[in-house]
């Protein structure tokens, strides 16, 4: 039986949806890797997908909201073990509608930019975490 190697890196994607001067995060639910760290919300690519349709679903099916993705706003990988790297695309995304189920996350926050430190993110947010504060400085 030949077995199905897992992509390396991983394609993951992830929304910066911001309102008001502030960023939505989202706590992971326990039982779910990396749980109880904050995180932008997002998940993985599944085959035949889009990017952009791979997050608008992921949104969908985490938070119950529909959304229009924009632009590209950071790519970060990050190598969490010698055979399993994340590649993880940040995009500005826009909100159209829906309530704010929480299906796969404990919590969600509404944080400026300057506070996202406070929070304990997985290793490959953190370049994102980065730039949103250096965009918010200027």
């Amino acid at each position: 039986m030949i077995e199905k190697k897992k992509p390396n890196p991983k394609t993951v994607t992830a929304a910066v949806i911001e309102k008001d001067g502030r960023i939505l995060i989202a706590k992971r639910k326990q039982g779910k890797w990396h749980a109880g760290k904050w995180e932008f919300p997002g998940g993985t690519l599944e085959e035949g997908e889009t990017h952009e349709q791979c997050l608008k679903r992921e949104l969908q099916e985490e938070l119950a909201i529909t959304t229009e993705v924009d632009d590209l706003f950071c790519v970060s990988e990050y190598a969490y073990a010698p055979d399993w790297t994340i590649r993880l695309l940040a995009y500005r995304t826009t909100v159209i509608s829906g309530t704010y189920n929480l299906n796969d996350h404990d919590e969600i926050r509404w944080v400026k930019p300057a506070d996202l430190a406070d929070y304990d993110f997985p290793e490959a947010d953190k370049p994102i975490i980065e730039k949103l504060v250096e965009e918010d400085i200027h």
